[in-house]
């Protein structure tokens, strides 16, 4: 029992680390994106330099919007989908097919075993 509460700690542990790098991300994702407009707009920072035909702070923004939006569909769904359960029931499927493999290699082992007795 006590494992079992250590195991549970342990994961809501890393989740609450994963939660936390996540919102750390959204909030550097905000404060850079208001450097990044002051730099452009207010200061005329690089203001001719314009990728994909708008201003380079957009294309920054929205690049980085795109790592952000990957990161929180890693931190918030794919972890419940492909959480700790689900990596418990994958281990014990593979788990499963190694005995099963070990066990039809076992079965070969001895027929050929019982066929070498036999011809002797």
């Amino acid at each position: 029992m006590e494992n079992y509460k250590k195991d549970l700690k342990k994961n809501a542990s890393k989740r609450i680390k994963q939660k936390r790098r996540l919102m750390m991300h959204l909030v550097s994702f905000i404060a850079g994106s208001i450097i990044l407009a002051i730099l452009n707009v207010l200061i005329g920072y690089q203001i001719d330099f314009q990728p994909l035909e708008m201003y380079w702070f957009v294309t920054a923004m929205l690049f980085w919007l795109f790592l952000l939006i990957i990161h929180a569909i890693n931190v918030l769904l794919l972890t419940k989908f492909m959480g700790k359960e689900w990596e418990e029931k994958q281990m014990n499927r593979l788990m499963k097919k190694q005995l099963d493999k070990i066990g039809q290699l076992e079965k070969k082992v001895e027929q050929q075993s019982k066929g070498r007795k036999e011809n002797t």
